[in-house]
């Protein structure tokens, strides 16, 4: 049995489950590993202890090599919002934001400027949310000191060209939201400043399970505004208050939950173990069923055609009238999927099964038999 293999082999789900953009079930490993952690936090024996906590180090490690980074560029965090919530409150000067984007980049770039004078955020809105490097080149202006991005849209499941926008950005920070696709996208994370995820969607490890890469061009401009004890120079300090340590924990506020960074930190291993290449491909060939589907019913789609242009997230774009009678067809054959803003969004993993697509396929003939397309 192949590495990916063995990772298909731990999804065991019901059929019909479509919604992996909100939401991860956890995998089997992750489940077992977290009922052995607890076991072991249980005893009060400082060895059980020590060998639990020391699972936040492992995942830091794994993130790094993912994310094609050192490991002291890398902090644990709760969740996504934390970690961009850590650049962009200390992000100084025009920073270029979509209004489309993921509230955890337009609220925080809001709240973020209306604290501080030195930060102004460029609004801007892409055609059709689509974040791409021509749309960016266009909003630039001379103020720009940093742009934020998500690397694909929780909309349409469009996918960002971050080497192509470093190229147009120049020296520019570049921040990604990476939280809907990494471990499945095969981005390169090595052209960001700040990459921020959390591991409840598409690693299956469960809330808690967040992080952020900080590299050294980012530690250099962006103020650790937001940290806390956690993230001074050197051991825990008492009748002083040291600078920010050097590396990224100067951007973390106290110890990560040790039982999050073991559910991380397996996720993680089974992540590299099938390889990020095959697990993206795995996930784009789910994503042109559902896109073959929705051309066969004739039901019309805003996500790009295009492999190199998405993830895993397919929305459909059904006319007011018809957006309730499709959805309630999908819950009929027990679908689980997204309806938000006009749209719904069907979102399938590696290790979405057959029967789940034959579910949508059916769902979709029974809509397209009693609706108007």
């Amino acid at each position: 049995m192949t590495d990916l293999e063995q990772y298909l082999e731990s999804f065991d789900i019901e059929p019909g489950y479509l919604d992996w953009a909100a939401f991860g079930p956890l995998s089997t490993a992750v489940r077992a590993e977290s009922r052995a952690d607890a076991e072991l936090f249980g005893t009060g024996r400082r060895t059980s202890i020590e060998l639990v906590s020391s699972r936040a180090g492992e995942a830091r490690a794994l993130l790094a090599a993912l994310l094609d980074a050192d490991s002291d560029e890398v902090v644990l965090q709760p969740s996504t919002a934390y970690g961009l919530m850590q650049a962009i409150y200390g992000v100084r000067g025009g920073l270029l934001v979509s209004r489309a984007d993921f509230p955890s980049l337009s609220v925080t770039a809001a709240r973020a400027a209306a604290l501080c004078e030195e930060l102004t955020v460029q609004w801007f809105e892409p055609a059709n949310g689509f974040v791409s490097v021509d749309e960016v080149a266009g909003a630039l202006t001379d103020q720009t000191t940093a742009v934020a991005v998500s690397l694909v849209d929780f909309r349409t499941g469009y996918l960002t060209d971050l080497t192509g926008l470093r190229d147009v950005i120049g020296d520019r920070l570049l921040i990604v939201d990476a939280i809907q696709g990494f471990g499945v996208v095969d981005a390169d994370y090595a052209a960001a400043d700040v990459v921020c995820g959390n591991g409840y969607k598409w690693l299956r490890a469960g809330r808690g399970t967040g992080w952020a890469r900080f590299s050294e061009r980012a530690r250099a401009r962006i103020d650790p505004v937001l940290s806390g004890f956690a993230g001074v120079a050197g051991g825990l300090a008492m009748d002083e208050v040291p600078p920010p340590a050097p590396d990224a924990r100067a951007f973390q506020v106290t110890a990560p939950d040790q039982l999050a960074a073991s559910r991380l930190a397996t996720a993680l291993g089974q992540v590299q173990a099938a390889g990020v290449a095959e697990i993206a491909a795995a996930v784009a060939d789910r994503a042109d069923q559902v896109l073959f589907l929705a051309e066969r019913y004739g039901i019309p789609v805003v996500t790009p055609v295009e492999r190199e242009r998405r993830a895993g997230i397919v929305a459909l774009a059904p006319s007011a009238t018809d957006a309730a009678p499709l959805a309630a067809a999908l819950a009929n054959r027990g679908v689980v999927f997204t309806a938000r803003s006009g749209l719904i969004r069907l979102s399938a993993h590696a290790g979405t099964g057959e029967d789940t697509l034959v579910l949508l396929g059916d769902a979709m003939a029974e809509f397209a038999a009693g609706g108007s397309w």
